[in-house]
């Protein structure tokens, strides 16, 4: 784990990243390292992935439940190492699979869960997504890409969903269509890649073996991408006993925004907020992200919901600024 923040101090916050197998440290250092000044972050590769990887690890090892388990040993060692009673929970993307269920689990480890690209029922999201990109290439006369896409026959059965999910034209046709990792990332190879291998925190060994061994190993030995697919969370995860927070983008179609904001409509929390990204694809953490600091620090820290479902003004996407009957103002604690 890589764990940074400006107070020692300052409330705890666990980060699970996506993938599988694809740490976001590096993202979070070139997109927005402010978290950093409101919490003590702790970015946790999981078992299997980068700097958690081993030669000896057996891809049997590595379960869905082994993740949520792990995700509370690691909650409760924050915990003791900086001497508080709760941490909270954040993920994004694949992330929210484990998340989501962590906080079902062990509620009292969490003050709250936050959710971004919040995966629901992964297989329906999938089917949904292969329908928008044909209407998009046949709307657009781009015949190849169709002929490509088609080929998955992900509308008809799983295998087809399981290939299209794993496939490289998925990755760089979402990209082209402004649906993936962030809304103006065409390519991966140049939005995740490039870097991580520029990151000054890794070895060049350790960017090796994570995008060379560790990736293709959970992705091949492990049957995590087969139990996410199999898997409806909006139909096995709907009561929590914490404040859960959902970020969405619009655009996202990695992880469907209409099917996040349904799965949003049945839980039931004590709390709970909804925030939809104009701007977005499938990361609004990093591609509006003084929007996304400012939900995080104004409602996530105050257990509030002042700022769910509606648009935050403009002025708030240039400033740290809270929204308020006079226009705008600025949040405490905020430079």
């Amino acid at each position: 784990m890589i764990i940074r923040g400006k107070d020692i101090t300052n409330p705890v916050l666990l980060f699970l990243h996506g993938g599988p197998g694809m740490p976001q440290y590096f993202m979070f250092e070139k997109h927005n390292a402010e978290l950093e000044d409101h919490f003590v972050v702790c970015y946790w590769e999981q078992r299997g992935v980068g700097l958690s990887y081993h030669p000896d690890m057996s891809g049997d090892e590595i379960t869905a439940e082994q993740l949520v388990s792990d995700t509370a040993a690691v909650a409760e060692y924050l915990r003791d190492r900086f001497g508080q009673d709760k941490a909270y929970l954040m993920a994004h993307s694949w992330g929210t699979f484990i998340g989501i269920q962590s906080a079902a689990a062990n509620p009292e480890l969490y003050h709250a869960y936050v959710g971004i690209s919040q995966i629901t029922n992964q297989k329906e999201s999938e089917k949904r997504a292969l329908a928008h990109m044909l209407s998009r290439y046949s709307e657009s006369g781009n015949s190849r890409r169709v002929k490509q896409l088609e080929k998955f026959g992900a509308h008809y059965d799983n295998a087809g969903i399981y290939n299209f999910f794993t496939s490289l034209t998925r990755d760089v046709t979402m990209h082209e269509l402004g649906i993936g990792t962030m809304r103006n990332m065409k390519s991966p190879l140049t939005g995740i890649f490039i870097p991580m291998m520029k990151s000054s925190v890794y070895t060049l060994r350790e960017k090796i073996v994570t995008w060379f061994v560790a990736k293709p190993f959970l992705r091949t030995s492990t049957n995590l991408i087969q139990n996410l697919l199999d898997t409806d969370l909006a139909g096995a995860y709907t009561e929590f006993h914490i404040p859960v927070y959902f970020v969405a983008g619009t655009h996202d179609y990695t992880v469907n925004y209409a099917m996040q904001k349904e799965y949003f409509s049945i839980i039931d929390a004590p709390l709970k907020g909804f925030y939809t990204f104009q701007n977005s694809a499938h990361s609004p953490l990093y591609e509006e992200k003084r929007r996304f600091i400012e939900l995080v620090v104004v409602d996530v820290l105050n257990g509030a919901v002042s700022l769910a479902a509606s648009m935050l003004p403009q002025c708030c996407d240039r400033q740290h600024m809270e929204p308020s009957a006079k226009g705008c103002s600025r949040v405490p604690g905020m430079q």
